[in-house]
């Protein structure tokens, strides 16, 4: 049987497709998406609308899974018309055929490490399978790359150079859903930023669960050596990477940051505690001595690089002593931007065996304490911005405010008004003097 059905048939093939979790799920679902499209499959707006019905999944916090089995269990109904349901991502590599268990109605059950074999799988759907599997070893060393990504900006683009973890960090259950860490050739990753740029994307996004632990097969770049390349190519004004590990920070990043004005000037480096000995339970296997060298090199460039950091509160065993110092860290290292969490004991991790000794009341109050003083350094930051001239990436419009949406290099929003009659372009760049700060954005007036 053939992959592709013919022309007139493939109007018929529909699929709608929902992504819950991190960056690295939202570009692996453009994949996803221009691999469907490829074989035939048309994406509608709706569950209702579509005949298979996908879920790409994040496992990070409990929340998240929960997410996704209640809109299967909302969805369910739209079996008895016919509709089929797959079970993408990191939960369905977790909990691999319990899925069928939990949700007969499920058909398709996939891991990230297994979206290569899509097309088979779809065929076999097609046929009328059942509890079709996608579920790789965390062994392979096979990544996902394909041509055929639909990319849903078509200014901004991510562009995946390493995927899986070797970390098992004592909280994360990624090791065991996104496999071991392998890394794409540093010429491969080339050739996609070029495509893209030939497309007329101008701001790159570089991904991995540990992007800066990437290791060229070909033995050609370094991480550094790779964002300077990238960075390098014809028509691109914006390189970023996401999300860094403190262990594999080297200082040859912020001298490349600091050489290249493309890359922006923008480090998100996940600290998760401020404490040493909570970061020795987390099996972070660096200190807080460590990580604070890491932002002293980061301090110390010519440019001004904005920070921002994961931190996870209510650890097993985390003291008042330990959480004050990761409220002192802030003060320490004044973040622009904290994405902080409650600790969930998530499955297959060495912390769920840990005796979970601090109260859910406990932790929302630690971490509200937490919040509330990271909003006065935040507070404090943003109005530092007031009368500089800032570059910004149009990315829309607040008609209602009277506002052109943006952001800048420093990966701040950054609304502003203009006197033009005509509104500048989304994905086009303009130049905007601050006047306003806020706790999370700045607003100003193009120049």
């Amino acid at each position: 049987m053939p992959l592709v059905k013919a022309p007139d048939e493939a109007s018929t093939k529909t699929f709608y497709i929902e992504t819950f979790g991190c960056q690295m799920n939202v570009h692996d679902s453009e994949k996803v998406i221009g691999t469907l499209e490829q074989q035939g499959y048309t994406k509608v707006e709706t569950e209702e609308a579509a005949d298979l019905i996908l879920y790409n999944t994040c496992s990070i916090r409990d929340k998240a899974e929960q997410k996704v089995f209640n809109r299967l269990n909302d969805y369910k109904k739209l079996y008895k018309q016919g509709k089929r349901f797959g079970v993408l991502g990191c939960v369905a590599q977790q909990e691999g055929e319990k899925i069928f268990e939990r949700a007969p109605y499920v058909s398709l059950v996939s891991g990230s490490a297994s979206y290569r074999k899509l097309p088979e799988m779809l065929v076999q759907l097609e046929l009328g399978g059942q509890r079709i599997t996608g579920l790789d070893d965390r062994q392979t060393d096979q990544t996902f790359e394909t041509e055929f990504t639909a990319r849903s900006n078509t200014h901004r683009g991510y562009i995946t150079i390493i995927e899986g973890c070797d970390k098992f960090c004592a909280y994360c259950v990624v090791p065991y859903t996104r496999g071991k860490e392998r890394s794409r050739t540093s010429t491969s990753v080339l050739a996609e930023a070029r495509r893209m740029a030939d497309a007329g994307y101008t701001d790159i996004q570089l991904l991995g669960q540990n992007v800066n632990s990437y290791r060229d097969t070909e033995g050609k770049r370094s991480f550094a050596e790779l964002l300077v390349a990238v960075g390098e190519i014809s028509g691109i004004r914006r390189v970023r990477f996401t999300t860094s590990h403190p262990r594999d920070f080297t200082r040859d990043i912020v001298e490349a940051i600091d050489a290249v004005p493309t890359l922006c000037d923008h480090v998100h480096l996940p600290v998760q505690s401020g404490s040493s000995n909570v970061l020795h339970h987390m099996q972070r296997e660096y200190t807080r001595e460590w990580y604070l060298e890491r932002i002293a090199w980061i301090k110390s460039a010519r440019r001004e690089i904005s920070m921002t950091t994961d931190i996870i509160v209510g650890f097993p065993g985390e003291t008042g002593e330990d959480f004050e110092q990761t409220i002192s860290l802030l003060g320490e290292v004044q973040y622009d931007a904290v994405f902080a969490f409650k600790y969930s004991p998530r499955p297959n991790t060495p912390a769920i065996t840990m005796a979970d000794s601090i109260p859910e009341e406990e932790k929302s109050i630690r971490l509200q304490a937490l919040l509330d003083r990271q909003r006065e350094w935040q507070r404090a930051n943003y109005a530092k911005h007031i009368g500089q001239e800032m570059e910004v990436m149009v990315e829309g419009y607040n008609h209602a405010r009277g506002q052109v949406m943006g952001r800048t290099s420093q990966n701040k929003t950054l609304n502003f008004t203009t006197r033009q009659p005509i509104l500048p372009a989304v994905g086009s760049y303009q130049q905007v003097r601050v006047t306003q700060s806020f706790p999370n954005s700045l607003a100003g007036e193009a120049v």
